[in-house]
């Protein structure tokens, strides 16, 4: 069934525990991350959303739960011109991941393939070619044994501008606006018509979108970290190898 964002835009404040959701939560992902290194896989985490939807808190939440020597973090913001030279996906090969690592991308090349889009760098078959190099390029990670867990957070018009406003107002967050996102709530139908367009060519069966209700902050948090959670335990093995011969082997201890 086609994504439409207008689905994930009522919401109920989260009414359990969140403290004990979080934590289990996160015990989950931190046994996945183990699982994930033992047998050597790659994973990449992508989370693209509105300015104010709550990115940035839920990768705090997941982060937390790493184990930070296997994980990097990439913030991916709008080419200013130094990509000119080369494919605009060249910038990213560099940034995959090892065997065992997680590389987290806040923005991607979805970002910029949406910036561009809105600026009309791109028309219908630019973007319909570009979206084809995406699932290419996607595919490749996929055949490679890497895991992509791609998240959009998505929340209405009213919440966005509700939450940028008390953002504004807050002595030390104000500055932590990206005043081009501000301006963007001018043509917020664009950018939304962008990403629909995207979510249409780019949500594959080997690299699948998940959008989550970012209406209720500690709703959607949880609900990032479950996905997340969840896309580990399908395409990683949650068992140890059991190859003994892989196995340490501890000296005797000395006798006194």
């Amino acid at each position: 069934m086609a994504i439409n964002l207008n689905n994930f835009e009522q919401s109920q404040p989260f009414a359990g525990d969140y403290e004990a959701a979080l934590a289990a939560l996160q015990a989950r992902i931190g046994h996945a991350q183990i699982a994930q290194i033992v047998h050597r896989k790659r994973v990449i985490i992508i989370v693209e959303g509105w300015e104010g939807a709550g990115k940035n808190a839920a990768l705090r939440r997941f982060a937390a739960a790493l184990d930070p020597c296997h994980v990097a973090t990439h913030c991916v913001r709008s080419t200013d011109g130094k990509d000119e030279d080369r494919h605009w996906l060249a910038r990213f090969w560099g940034c995959l991941p090892t065997t065992g690592q997680t590389v987290i991308f806040e923005g991607s090349w979805y970002r910029l393939l949406a910036d561009r889009r809105i600026s009309g760098g791109y028309d219908d078959r630019s973007l319909a070619r570009a979206c084809d190099e995406i699932n290419e390029f996607e595919a490749q990670q996929h055949d490679h044994g890497t895991l992509i867990v791609k998240l959009f957070l998505h929340l209405s018009p009213e919440t966005q501008v509700e939450r940028l406003r008390a953002q504004g107002n807050h002595p030390w967050r104000r500055w932590l606006i990206d005043p081009a996102e501000v301006r963007g709530l001018e043509n917020r139908d664009e950018h939304a018509a962008a990403w629909q367009a995207m979510f249409a060519q780019t949500d594959t069966r080997w690299s699948p979108w998940r959008v989550i209700n970012a209406g209720d902050k500690r709703g959607s948090r949880l609900a990032a970290l479950g996905a997340i959670a969840d896309a580990f335990e399908k395409a990683i093995p949650m068992e140890p190898p059991g190859e003994r011969d892989k196995v340490v082997a501890f000296p005797q201890q000395r006798s006194a």
